[in-house]
């Protein structure tokens, strides 16, 4: 009896790694949407109404608070990873230096920005408010730094946010007088870790004093780290969503 050979296509060790990738990623998807919705808050008007029947990547309890409030200086994810880094989403949390609540706002911060809102700071602090301040915080800071291109300006933001602005600008005149650039973070940050030095923050342009920059600097390497992180997962979680309609 002569050898039956199969002449149909080939099933190679590649082709069956794509297939059982493919079945594991229908399966996450599948696994997202039915166990990590994320309540949306009530509308406060029309201009804010939301798509219930829109599929999002959880994050944490607070997505839709974080998607309502998002704005053009940062998206939905970079408020979420602000938070993790800040408090791990602990709407309890208090630093040692006072900040409190889900974005770690100092009081007297949240206060002054309170006001500017026109929000009355004898209302209770509550998570809605904290991240409403916080995105008003990262506006304005984001104001101050104008001049300062949209792709890095957001490190300035969040070097800000962590360390104050002052200080921020005490280094970007330290960089001028020294020639360094000071419109690139990478370039700034060995001088805002320098104003630690005496012969860096006695200099007259320094106008704030000594600053331990080690905090604010990883501060912004881990936000930065996380935010690319679940830019990465959305993109999955959407790419996950068109295949699933494709499948349809």
């Amino acid at each position: 009896m002569g050898e039956t050979r199969y002449n149909g296509p080939e099933m190679n060790v590649k082709k069956i790694l794509v297939l059982l990738l493919t079945a594991a990623l229908i399966l996450v998807l599948f696994l997202t949407r039915t166990r990590h919705q994320t309540p949306i808050p009530e509308p406060e008007s029309e201009e804010e109404t939301v798509d219930a029947s829109e599929q999002f990547l959880y994050i944490s309890p607070y997505d839709s608070l974080f998607r309502l409030y998002a704005d053009s200086v940062c998206d939905w994810k970079m408020l979420a990873a602000i938070a993790y880094v800040e408090s791990k989403f602990d709407t309890t949390a208090r630093s040692y230096r006072g900040a409190q609540g889900l974005m770690q706002i100092m009081p007297s911060t949240y206060r002054h920005l309170l006001a500017r809102m026109g929000v009355s700071d004898t209302m209770a602090q509550n998570v809605e408010l904290d991240i409403m301040v916080a995105v008003r915080y990262m506006d304005e800071l984001s104001k101050s730094f104008y001049f300062i291109n949209e792709n890095e300006r957001i490190n300035y933001i969040l070097g800000s946010y962590n360390g104050g602005s002052n200080h921020i600008f005490d280094a970007m005149r330290i960089a001028r007088k020294k020639g360094i650039n000071r419109y690139n973070w990478s370039s700034l940050a060995p001088v805002l870790a320098s104003l630690s030095n005496p012969e860096v923050y006695n200099d007259s342009v320094c106008q704030y004093g000594a600053f331990d920059a080690t905090e604010t600097l990883n501060y912004v390497r881990r936000v930065t780290r996380k935010y690319n992180e679940y830019k990465s997962k959305d993109l999955m979680f959407r790419a996950l969503e068109k295949l699933a309609e494709n499948n349809k």
